[in-house]
């Protein structure tokens, strides 16, 4: 059952959350397919120094938690807050029995992304990017905790 059909008339909020997810794992998926490609980042003027202090020998993993838990994770929750998918299997890990695992999914995909940078800046040090990014988790916990984007997201019974 598409339950997406049930909320046709989504609040703006709903929409700006769906974008800034999809707008995340767009690039989280682009960033993390280029460190995977390239491990020594070169292609993106990585500067291969910055592994030097962290638990890697270059970017291929790193890229591939970015282009996974950042990327591909942000791009799915995006299109379950739009669609509403009736697929079961997410509940299972859903601790929100009354509302759409889709709701959960966003607020674990800010959490993902401050946990993201939080641990990058312990590696690289802080520069501007990281402060957008950490706006951008902030924003998507907060909106995602927002009445509008809950009560789109509650289950009908």
């Amino acid at each position: 059952m598409n339950q997406g059909k049930q909320h046709s008339a989504r609040p703006f909020i709903v929409w700006v959350v769906i974008v800034l997810q999809f707008l995340l794992g767009l690039g989280a998926l682009a960033g993390g397919g280029v460190l995977m490609a390239d491990p020594s980042g070169n292609l993106i003027g990585m500067p291969f120094s910055l592994v030097h202090h962290s638990p890697f020998h270059n970017y291929l993993i790193p890229g591939m938690i970015l282009f996974t838990f950042v990327g591909l994770f942000s791009v799915a929750v995006a299109y379950s807050l739009w669609q509403l998918p009736g697929w079961r299997w997410p509940n299972v890990i859903n601790p929100f029995k009354g509302l759409h695992w889709s709701w959960a999914a966003s607020l674990a995909e800010g959490v993902i992304v401050l946990i993201w940078i939080t641990v990058e800046v312990s590696f690289t040090g802080v520069g501007f990017l990281h402060f957008l990014y950490w706006a951008w988790g902030l924003a998507l916990i907060v909106l995602t905790l927002l009445p509008g984007v809950r009560k789109n997201c509650t289950l009908k019974r």
